[in-house]
């Protein structure tokens, strides 16, 4: 059975999203556009939800989940530390392609962390899809919406036509921006490290 595509409507957006919130606080796991490609989205705080993400993607145990979360205030639900280096970081790339690696607070489930106890998190530069977070009252998981390995989808029909049976529901927000995934650095130590460059360039952070 396929999954119903919702078309998000700019100037009504709160219907998907009501449909979105129904699907996400039952334990399911919803396709959404992000910055950068279409993401899968499930509660992180429940672990079924979780679990079934890792089922649909057929992803490692210990590959981390990021989140995306509404603005930069959230992320100390989160985290455990915020250093100085982080908010400087955090200030001047969020929102933005920009992922963060924190130390997680002991609450967070290992399955997001990868077992490695940190967390990536990102306030997405998308405006529709901070709206979505806003709406929600809650943080995403925002791994892309594809099967581990394979390329990741900028439109919902990409993402429908691969995993459109295994999830819950696809939102259409039209064609995201593609391109490199985000850059991430790990802050949890202190001095930041960059884990993986993409669309933010290393030297800018460096600057």
């Amino acid at each position: 059975m396929r999954t119903p595509i919702v078309e998000i409507d700019p100037a009504r957006p709160e219907n998907a999203f009501f449909r979105c919130r129904d699907v996400v606080r039952a334990g399911g796991v919803v396709v959404y556009p992000t910055d950068t490609f279409y993401g899968l989205g499930a509660d992180p705080k429940n672990a079924a939800a979780v679990g079934k993400l890792f089922s649909i993607k057929g992803r490692q145990a210990d590959q981390p989940i990021l989140l995306l979360i509404k603005d930069a205030s959230e992320a100390r639900d989160w985290a455990s530390e915020i250093n100085p280096a982080a908010e400087r970081l955090m200030k001047k790339f969020w929102p933005g392609p920009l992922t963060l690696v924190f130390k997680a607070k002991p609450k967070v489930m290992a399955e997001l962390t990868g077992g490695a106890g940190t967390i990536g998190l990102r306030v997405p530069g998308n405006a529709l899809t901070r709206q979505l977070l806003a709406f929600l009252g809650a943080a995403l998981t925002a791994t892309s919406a594809n099967i581990s390995g394979r390329p990741s989808p900028c439109t919902a029909q990409e993402a429908s036509d691969v995993i459109g049976g295994m999830v819950d529901l696809v939102l259409d927000g039209g064609r995201t921006a593609g391109g490199k995934a985000s850059t991430v650095v790990d802050v949890s130590a202190g001095r930041p490290r960059v884990i993986r460059e993409g669309a933010i360039p290393s030297r800018e952070l460096l600057d």
